[in-house]
C-alpha cells in the first residue's frame, strides 16, 4: 500500500485529493498545523474523515517538517498548504510569503535529507502569470505576478524546479487555474456569489455586492484537477504542467449562470462596490492545457454552467 502525505488536507483540494487517493488504495496522511483542533469539515462532508490519518505539522518550522516526513516516510507528498486567498494576500503579505515559500522550501529540504525517492507535488497557480489578455498561458509563458500571493507562488515554483535540477529529485509544479466546487470557502468570490443568490431567492437578501465583474478567468471543476495532481507523480520523468479548461468566462457570466439557477434576472439584484476592487486585479488569464492532455492524458470534463449549477444545488443541500 502506497502512502501519501497531503499538506493542507483541510482545504477544498486536500479533501478531494484524499477521496481520490483512498479510492486508489493509498494510505492517506493529512497534515495540518494543529490536527487536534481543526474541524476538518470538508473531510466530514465527503464522509472520509475516519479513513485519513491526521498529523500535526508546521511547515514553516523545519524541525517539525523533517520529523513528520521522517516518521511517515511517504511515497508521495502533496503540498496544498499556505495562505490561499489572493485578496487577503494584500492585507497579509508576510504571512502569505512565509506560508507558501518557507513551507515549500522546508518540504524540499526534508526530502533531500530524509529520502530522495519521495515524489513531491507542489500546488502552483495561474496567478504567477499575471495579466495575460492576449494569449493562452502555457508552461513557457513568462511569470508576471501582480499580487503578493502570485509572487509567493512564483518563488515556490522556482524552488521546486531548482531542487529537481540540482538534486535530481522528483518534484513537480501543477500550475492550476481557478477550480471550483461546493467545498470552496465563502471568502472566494464564486462561493460568495452562490451563497448570495441562494439567499436572494429565499428572500433573505436584497442585493449581491461584488467588485469587478468584467474579469475573465479559466474556471474548472476541482475533483477533475486533483486527478491531474496524481497523474503528474505517476510519470517517469518529473515536469511542470498547466492544468486548465482552456476557456475563459467573465465573472459577470458566472453570476448570470447562478441567477439562472433560480430564474431571476441578474440586473435586478447586482450592486457594484468599488471598495471590493483589488489594488492590482488581473483582467484576463486563460490556460492552455495541451501539454497535460498530450502527456498526462488529462482533460477537464465539466463546463462552467454545469459547475455553477452543481455548486448551487449543493449549497442548498448543505
Amino acid at each position: 500500500m502506497r502512502k501519501a502525505l497531503i499538506c493542507g488536507i483541510s482545504g477544498q483540494d486536500g479533501a478531494y485529493l484524499s477521496e481520490f487517493l483512498l479510492s486508489k488504495g493509498y494510505e492517506v496522511f493529512g497534515g495540518s498545523r494543529d490536527a487536534t483542533t481543526n474541524n476538518f469539515g470538508n473531510l466530514k462532508r465527503l464522509n472520509i474523515f475516519n479513513q485519513v490519518q491526521l498529523v500535526s505539522i508546521n511547515l514553516t518550522d523545519f524541525r517539525s517538517t523533517l520529523q513528520t516526513i521522517n516518521k511517515i516516510r511517504p511515497d508521495e507528498i502533496y503540498n496544498l498548504s499556505g495562505q490561499s486567498s489572493v485578496g487577503l494576500s494584500f492585507e497579509q503579505p508576510i504571512e502569505t510569503f512565509e506560508s507558501i515559500c518557507i513551507g515549500t522550501l522546508n518540504i524540499l529540504e526534508a526530502i533531500r535529507f530524509c529520502d530522495t525517492s519521495i515524489k513531491f507535488y507542489n500546488a502552483g497557480s495561474s496567478e504567477c502569470f499575471g495579466n495575460s489578455p492576449h494569449e493562452m498561458c502555457d508552461e513557457n509563458t513568462l511569470f508576471k505576478p501582480k499580487s503578493p500571493y502570485g509572487i509567493a507562488k512564483a518563488s515556490a515554483h522556482w524552488q521546486v524546479v531548482n531542487y529537481r535540477e540540482a538534486y535530481n529529485l522528483f518534484t513537480v509544479n501543477g500550475i492550476l487555474f481557478n477550480h471550483e466546487s461546493p467545498l470552496r470557502p465563502e471568502r472566494f468570490v464564486t462561493q460568495k456569489v452562490i451563497k448570495a443568490v441562494n439567499e436572494i431567492a429565499a428572500g433573505k437578501l436584497n442585493k449581491l455586492e461584488v467588485g469587478n465583474i468584467d474579469i475573465v478567468r479559466d474556471w474548472g471543476w476541482a475533483p477533475d484537477y486533483v486527478q491531474a495532481m496524481w497523474l503528474m507523480l505517476q510519470q517517469e520523468t518529473p515536469d511542470d504542467f498547466v492544468i486548465s479548461t482552456g476557456k475563459g468566462h467573465s465573472l459577470k457570466e458566472f453570476i448570470g449562470m447562478a441567477f439562472n439557477c433560480v430564474n431571476l434576472e441578474m440586473e435586478d439584484y447586482l450592486n457594484i462596490n468599488q471598495s471590493l476592487f483589488r489594488p492590482t486585479d488581473l483582467q484576463c488569464v486563460v490556460g492552455n492545457p495541451q501539454k497535460a492532455g498530450k502527456i498526462l492524458g488529462w482533460s477537464s470534463n465539466h463546463d462552467l454552467e454545469w459547475i455553477v449549477s452543481e455548486m448551487f444545488a449543493n449549497k442548498i443541500n448543505f
